[in-house]
Formats: structure tokens, sequence, C-alpha cells
């Protein structure tokens, strides 16, 4: 029910290459047919065919005459939504008549927290820790299940002194896990662990109990923080500046004198991998220059984390830049607006073309006008004449990890509508069945 398969093997395998390599053997999972989409199932399972190792990552395309769509290789739903997915539908199947919580949104998607409430699901806490539900409220009767970020460790002992069992229900993502288990294992050798996330973030937050429950632990957003920590590393501030600068970002007790002496980096498994790795590769260098290492000696003060970024956060950026090798007029991308591996597939494409970020079909208006979502701010404008007035129209077109296939469709289908050419749809999907 758990997947214990794949977690096991992530356990026993610390690298990230091989993951998806046994991801193609495991389960299929049991997911409720609105999330599903015949169309691009179709365009998967024909691309999954054709490239058993995952290494095209040029897009598909849609061409619908005066609309030409450029799908990604990669998007939507991953191993671990699914797995969620699938977990959760089943506690309310077989649960009737009992009271089900979550501590916080399942997954960043609006569509299937939404489904999920309206079978009375109730959720503890927003995305960012606010309580929505005192703890209070519940008791042991009742269902609690953890989301597929995980949960810190204060609020899993919390909920144990309750009496409700949290490995029961719980939908933690293994790659979420196997970022615990990789900052366990450098944490036993006595580094300190540097997460590369958004503090906010509940997965980060997690990560950040964790780690910080084995070896002092600090939480950095971006290579800007970085470089603010490399000053610390190189003793060009103050140390009493540091507790200022990271307030509310590192563990009890974290002393700058000697907890940045041997590190070792994590990250958010929805961070942008090319960030990521700057990171790592920039106070890896800080550690060497400071400390007068070489590659052979390096390990002393930097530990090899090697990379935590989960396998579908890496493929579907792989996609994005692969679909953006196309001279497309404008992209699309489809998801929750608090969902950060969306934001950072709306980033990648923002940096080369016009691109609108929407969590559903309806955010794209009949007049041509559209509600997009800026991935910094979240706030919504309304853009006019968003479409080029030449014809064909390019338009690249992506979701990130927790959105449905069903939303892209249905994305899919309002844009084929502003051109008068749904009935394109129905041709395109026997084209793509008999394929």
């Amino acid at each position: 029910m758990y997947a214990k398969n794949l977690k096991n093997f992530l356990r026993r395998n610390g690298t990230y290459q091989n993951d998806k390599r046994k991801l193609n053997v495991m389960k299929q999972f049991n997911i409720p047919n609105i999330y599903r989409s015949s169309l691009i199932s179709a365009i998967k399972n024909k691309r999954r065919m054709e490239d058993k190792s995952k290494k095209d990552f040029s897009p598909t395309l849609l061409d619908f005459g005066d609309i030409q769509l450029y799908l990604a290789r990669h998007f939507g739903f991953c191993y671990g939504v699914e797995n969620a997915i699938e977990i959760a539908f089943n506690i309310i199947y077989e649960n009737p008549n009992k009271q089900i919580y979550f501590l916080s949104e399942m997954i960043h998607n609006p569509q299937v927290n939404a489904d999920l409430a309206m079978r009375g699901v109730k959720f503890l806490q927003d995305t960012y820790g606010n309580q929505l539900v005192p703890f209070d409220e519940i008791t042991k009767n009742d269902i609690v299940v953890i989301p597929a970020f995980g949960t810190t460790l204060e609020i899993e002992n919390l909920l144990k002194k309750k009496g409700i069992p949290t490995e029961k229900y719980n939908t933690t993502c293994p790659f979420v896990e196997k970022v615990w288990n990789r900052s366990e294992q450098i944490a036993r050798k006595g580094y300190s662990i540097v997460v590369h996330g958004k503090p906010r973030h509940e997965e980060t937050r997690a990560t950040f109990s964790h780690a910080s429950a084995l070896t002092p632990t600090i939480i950095i957003n971006d290579i800007n923080e970085a470089k603010e920590l490399a000053k610390y590393i190189r003793k060009e501030k103050p140390a009493d500046e540091f507790y200022k600068t990271f307030k509310g970002k590192y563990s009890k007790n974290f002393s700058v004198e000697k907890d940045l002496q041997r590190i070792g980096v994590v990250n958010q498994t929805t961070q942008l991998a090319s960030e990521t790795q700057a990171i790592s590769d920039f106070l890896k260098n800080i550690i060497k220059d400071y400390y007068h290492l070489d590659e052979q000696t390096i390990g002393k003060h930097f530990a090899d984390t090697r990379d935590t970024l989960c396998y579908a956060t890496n493929d579907n950026q792989s996609a994005v830049n692969g679909i953006l090798s196309i001279d497309g007029d404008i992209a699309i991308v489809v998801g929750g607006y608090n969902s950060s591996n969306t934001s950072h597939l709306v980033e990648l494409c923002n940096n080369k073309l016009p691109t609108f970020f929407i969590d559903n079909a309806d955010r794209i208006l009949s007049n041509q006008k559209i509600e997009t979502c800026n991935w910094r701010t979240k706030q919504i404008n309304i853009v006019e004449n968003f479409l080029p007035p030449k014809l064909p129209v390019k338009i690249l077109l992506t979701s990130g990890a927790s959105c449905p296939d069903a939303v892209v469709e249905d994305v899919i289908k309002k844009i084929l509508l502003l051109y008068n050419s749904a009935e394109k749809f129905e041709t395109i999907l026997k084209t793509c069945d008999n394929s």
C-alpha cells in the first residue's frame, strides 16, 4: 500500500540515477479516472514505448492547423503523487464512518484537495503551517493522514501522544524520505546539514525537523543566501550577525563558530536543479579555498551528498529545457500556484518567452484574456490579447508533478475553442490511439 518496495530500494541505494530504472518495474497506481486523460495517456504510452530509457527530451507536437501545441516530454503526476492519491482515496473508501484529517494539503493541487474536501476530509493546517483546525479537536478515534511532503517530528510526537498511529496513514513521498535518509547518513559522520529549500514549504520544514534532530542544521533559500553563509564560513563577518541574518532558519544551539566547519548540502526535492547544483558547488569551493583542500581531501569538511532532487523534478525540468528548443510564441504552465516544482517550470520558461501560469482551463477567458499567476509574488494578473495574431500559433505546454492530466486536457480543449477548432480534438485523439 505504501510502495514499500521502492522505499526499501531507495534506502539501500543512495544514487539518484538508478531511481528511474527501478521505477520502470514498479507498481501502477489505481487513481480515480477523473484525473486521467485519454489523449495524454496515449501520448505518454507511445513516448514510453519509443524511449524506454527516457533520454529523449524533445516535445510532442499536436498539430491542429492554426494551433501547434508542443507538449513537454515529461509532465504531470509523479510516482509520489500517485502513491499519495491512491492511499488517500483508499483511506476514504475503507473508513466511511470516521472523520479523516490531513495535516495539510495532500499535494499542491487545488482540484485534488477540493475533491478530498468534498468527501469530508478536513485539513488541520494550511500550506504554511497555520492552524485551521486545533489539534485539541482531534481524538484517537479520528484518522490523521500525513501528506506527501511528510511532516515534522514534533507533529508526529504530538499525534502519537494522542494515540493516533502516524505510520498507518502516511503518504510521505519516498523521495522525500530519501533526503532524510541521506541527511541521517552524513549527520552520523559529524557533518552539519545545509538544506536548500523554501523555509515555509511543508517539505522543507519536515526535512529541517528530521535533520536538526541529529545534527546542526540551517536552511538557505537561494544562491544569495549561500553567498551570505560563506561570509561566516570564512569568518569575514562577526558571529552575532549570523543569528540575525538567518533568524528562524537554524537549529537550536547552532554554533556559527564550529557548526560550519563540516557541512553537507541536501535539498527540498522540488527545487530548481541548476540552483541546487550551483549552491553545492559554490559552498564546496568556499570550503576548499578556506581550508586549502583538494579533491582528495575535501571530504574532511564537505560531504558528498550526491543529488537529492527527485527523479520527476529532474525529468520535468529537463523536458522543459527540451521544449524550449522550439521557437514558440508563448508557453503555458499548468499547476497549483503554491506548487514549488511547478513554479520552477514557469521560471525556466519565463526566461525565454512570454509564459502564463494557470491552475485550470477557466483561467483562459473566451475573449482572449488570460488570468495568470506571477510565480514569484503569487499575484493574479489579467493579460489581454495573450495569443499572437499570426498563424499558426506555437504554444509550449507543460504541467507540474501534482497536476492531473485531465486538467491539461481541459486546457487544450479551451485553446481549441478560441480558434473554433474543438472538433479537431477527437481527430487527434483517434490518431494517437491508433499510433
